[in-house]
């Protein structure tokens, strides 16, 4: 198994990788909180925005896609905050038109090629040196936040209304909340591809909810599985040359299967 990581594209992979199996469940783990899991999907289509913006003004995909994505998640959350308006139908508004602008910008940049299809689903031979440091620069950022606004991320996600009569500043916290969570989906799809990542952020959370007895425990289990998730799709899709991002979300659901029948026997 080690010869893996006698290629410097694995070990890139690898560190990519485990940076984006920590960041996506903690984020996860909020979202499940409020019933908000859709948002990753719907930012996953605007990523691909991103991605096509950067084929066709041939710049860093990675680049446009972050600053696209966060740009993006910000109207979200101002629509939802500000305007009052119903959070599903935001959703539901902003999923099919990041897919719609998506698809006009890919045909002007010149239809589909195998450089966009490793941003759809995946490909652990694109990360680069570059790509890397991005991403752990990034990640490295959004644990310290999550880290030192825990609390308020908490208190805001299991009660809005208490939390801002409590004095949190909740709007705040919210857009911060909003922001990571695009810095996750914009940094995922070089390994899991943007139209799955938002099952590297969901499943690892249902399954520890199987296991864990308190929240705390819950975010530490449900990066324990997406770590483990990451690290067996990698070694998988590596010997048997299929699609890293397909392999580690399958490996999720076995883990949630697994989950499930632990539960049932406890």
């Amino acid at each position: 198994m080690w010869e893996i990581f006698q290629y410097g594209f694995m070990i890139r992979a690898f560190m990519a990788g485990l940076a984006i199996a920590i960041t996506a469940p903690l984020i996860g783990n909020f979202l499940v909180l409020r019933r908000y899991s859709l948002i990753a999907d719907t930012l996953s289509h605007a990523a691909l925005v991103g991605v096509a913006i950067g084929f066709l003004t041939h710049t860093s995909p990675l680049i446009t896609t972050v600053i696209t994505t966060v740009v993006i998640s910000l109207c979200i959350e101002y629509l939802r905050s500000t305007e009052k308006l119903p959070s599903e139908a935001i959703l539901g508004m902003f999923l099919p038109a990041g897919l719609a602008i998506s698809i006009v910008l890919v045909a002007l940049s010149g239809g589909l090629n195998s450089n966009l299809l490793s941003y759809l689903f995946g490909s652990i031979a694109t990360v680069s040196r570059f790509d890397l440091l991005l991403i752990i620069s990034l990640a490295l950022f959004t644990v310290l936040t999550v880290i030192y606004f825990f609390p308020k991320l908490l208190f805001t996600s299991f009660d809005e209304e208490s939390a801002r009569v409590a004095g949190v500043p909740v709007r705040k916290i919210n857009f911060i909340l909003i922001i990571i969570t695009a810095l996750c989906i914009s940094l995922a799809i070089r390994i899991v591809g943007v139209l799955l990542i938002g099952a590297l952020m969901v499943i690892p959370v249902l399954t520890s909810l199987s296991i864990a007895r308190s929240f705390k425990e819950n975010v530490m289990f449900s990066v324990l599985f997406a770590v483990l998730a990451v690290i067996c799709g990698l070694v998988i899709s590596y010997y048997a040359n299929l699609p890293a991002g397909g392999v580690i979300v399958i490996v999720s659901l076995i883990f949630f299967i697994f989950g499930l029948v632990f539960k049932n026997i406890r």
